[in-house]
């Protein structure tokens, strides 16, 4: 077959790529096939563009759900799915990708250690057959549902019920979080309590908007709570109320905790050495 059009194009990495592949793009976009390095770029390039196309997102259920173990990498897509620019779907068949397919257009995104590289053509009946061919493999797929709340409701909830300076300190812990590929286990649970310890905030709000925002049951936080009281890393206080039991108030219980500058990878050594 001789295609009318091929083109090749490096870049530096796979976000590149993305940025390129969504730019001017309004049309829909099929996506077959990525690897969790392919979806990361994708949410970047859709974060920096200010009328996204839509994306159809057709992957393997364990890239899926490898891809959503980290907290922020899910939250993230569940905004974009939330806001309709972003649809995920799973299939059990082995794609040759990733692959990417618009009206006109079919890329194949190749990476090496150094480099990565847009393979393109834009023959009419090939690009009409994959198309087709691909689109019924989405139709056919099963949906993938996301189980992480979207960031910014995250966000914008604890800001409404607890104030900007816990969200703050939730904020910086999770970029802790991002950035550290050694993690020690800490998790979205933890870093709110953490931050709702610094800020003497009721366990009983906490864990009540948690589970109504969608990011841990009531449970959860409770189990939470009483490890970290047990690693002296939180302290709780008993605070009247009219009705029924004293409510419990979180306090920071270590002073290294109050003076850290990076909260996340203290509570991970104080963790480590009470073992619990």
């Amino acid at each position: 077959m001789t295609f009318a059009t091929q083109s090749v194009r490096t870049e530096r990495n796979v976000t590149e790529v993305c940025h390129a592949l969504l730019d001017g793009r309004s049309d829909t976009i099929l996506v077959v096939g990525p690897s969790p390095t392919v979806i990361d770029g994708l949410l970047d390039a859709l974060d920096d563009h200010a009328d996204p196309p839509t994306i159809r997102l057709l992957a393997a259920e364990s890239v899926l759900k490898a891809f959503v173990r980290d907290f922020t990498d899910a939250a993230t897509l569940a905004d974009f799915v939330a806001a309709d620019v972003v649809s995920l779907g799973v299939s059990a068949d082995l794609f040759d990708g990733p692959l990417v397919l618009t009206d006109d257009e079919v890329v194949s995104v190749v990476s090496t250690e150094s480099r990565s590289a847009i393979l393109s053509t834009d023959d009419e009946t090939f690009v009409a057959t994959a198309r087709q061919e691909y689109t019924a493999c989405w139709e056919n797929a099963d949906p993938f549902t996301l189980r992480t709340p979207p960031l910014s409701r995250v966000r914008e909830t604890m800001d409404e019920e607890f104030g900007p300076e816990t969200t703050a300190d939730f904020e910086r812990m999770r970029a802790s979080l991002a950035h550290d590929d050694a993690s020690g286990g800490l998790d979205e649970v933890d870093i709110a309590l953490l931050a709702a310890a610094k800020n003497e905030v009721l366990l009983y709000n906490l864990s009540t908007w948690g589970e109504s925002v969608g990011l841990a049951s009531r449970a959860t936080f409770s189990r939470k709570k009483t490890q970290f009281e047990d690693a002296g890393l939180i302290d709780t206080e008993k605070v009247p109320i009219d009705v029924g039991r004293p409510r419990l108030r979180l306090l920071l219980g270590d002073d290294r905790l109050r003076d850290a500058t990076d909260v996340v990878a203290t509570a991970e050594e104080l963790l480590a050495d009470a073992d619990v």
